[in-house]
């Protein structure tokens, strides 16, 4: 079974946006990955000192052959640390796995279909 790790950024800390909603849809989200075969897991990041840390034990918790990074981390400006940071630890923390990009929750399924 494929194993696929969606890394976003945490719902809790992002003002103004209904972060119950978010955590929901991301809930549903990875019960379609297991529809579809795939054990699934998740990252949620804040862009502060525990990115790092959060980020590097989901990395190192288990060979993952997908690493799908969020459009809520890709597509914000002031983001753009955190993103590159998220490249370059999946890099050197998961080699092995390979990087997919998702436009939103709802395609992370046929993000990481796109990599393997």
């Amino acid at each position: 079974m494929p194993s696929v790790l969606v890394v976003g950024y945490d719902p809790q800390a992002i003002p103004g946006v209904d972060a119950a909603a978010l955590n929901a849809a991301l809930d549903a989200e990875l019960a379609r990955f297991a529809e579809h075969g795939f054990d699934a897991g998740s990252a949620l990041l804040v862009f502060d000192e525990s990115a790092e840390s959060t980020l590097v034990a989901s990395l190192t918790e288990r060979a993952w052959d997908v690493v799908v990074v969020g459009g809520g981390i890709r597509k914000a400006d002031e983001l753009l640390p955190l993103f590159e940071q998220t490249v370059d630890l999946v890099r050197r923390h998961a080699p092995g796995a390979a990087l997919a990009f998702n436009s939103g929750i709802g395609t992370s399924v046929e993000a990481a279909k796109r990599r393997l």
